[in-house]
């Protein structure tokens, strides 16, 4: 790739992966609509590696007090509010790891269509919007129940489809269920943890088994600059959320998924 598609790309990574916009499908689109060359499975280890070091760092104070509730309290009969929300992201992030190392492969040959992308992109824009139209906003993050995390990982099960974005889906899921704008998105950035830990973690070992070079130049810059921009991203969107809504990420949506539509049709 050239310095210009590295930071491009690692750009997209960083900003899409935690909006409600799905950056599965924004980093397909450079390759299936402008020709580059695809960015290959080290390069999309890497961006994930940003975004991960990212998400964990800017809620390193919740996950080191999750952590310890769940080892003090986790297994015994008298559950914290904080192990409680603990086994509730581990309850959340399993139907999406069961479901994408199921269908990884079929998604890889079937599901990474500009046509496919289009339609999700639009469709489940459009939930989010309703969603978040008739949202109540009366729950907090710490008022979740595991039937509650259990329907929203189920939905973040759905995002292996590219195009459906896995906040957006764990987002729209929140607000269906009460939480207000804030805590749905909390919740959903600490269920990207497992999950694009578990991806890397495929990806890795689909990467240590390819013959093909490594260029580490690219990789590095592909990181450092998917951190930068995820930090950022998370920051400003929670602190935004509770202000603008969803309703900025559904139009774009519809705009992007129409432009596509027009690619793919004409």
């Amino acid at each position: 790739m050239t310095l210009f598609e590295i930071i491009i790309l690692a750009i997209i990574q960083g900003l899409t992966e935690f909006l409600p916009i799905s950056s599965s499908a924004h980093l397909i689109l450079p390759s299936a609509v402008l020709g580059w060359h695809n960015q290959g499975l080290a390069y999309d280890v890497a961006v994930h590696v940003g975004s991960l070091l990212a998400v964990m760092i800017y809620f390193r104070n919740d996950i080191s007090r999750l952590t310890v509730a769940w080892f003090k309290h986790g297994l015994s009969k008298q559950q914290s509010t904080d192990s409680k929300l603990a086994w509730w992201v581990v309850l959340a992030s399993i139907p999406a790891i069961i479901i994408g190392f199921l269908l990884k492969d079929f998604i890889e040959v079937y599901g990474r269509s500009a046509l496919v992308i289009a339609t999700t992109t639009i469709v489940f824009g459009l939930l989010l919007w309703y969603a978040d139209r008739k949202a109540t906003l009366a729950k907090n993050i710490t008022q979740i129940t595991w039937k509650n995390a259990l329907f929203i990982g189920i939905a973040q099960a759905i995002a292996v489809i590219p195009g459906t974005s896995r906040s957006g889906i764990t987002m729209t899921a929140g607000l269906m269920l009460g939480l207000d704008r804030e805590s749905a998105a909390r919740f959903s950035f600490l269920l990207s943890i497992p999950v694009i830990l578990g991806a890397g973690l495929l990806a890795t070992v689909d990467l240590l088994q390819s013959p093909d070079p490594v260029q580490w130049l690219e990789l590095l810059l592909g990181a450092a600059f998917s951190f930068v921009c995820a930090y950022a991203c998370i920051y400003l969107f929670l602190a935004w959320i509770s202000r603008i809504g969803m309703l900025p990420f559904v139009i774009y949506r519809l705009i992007l998924g129409s432009l596509l539509l027009l690619y793919v049709f004409f």
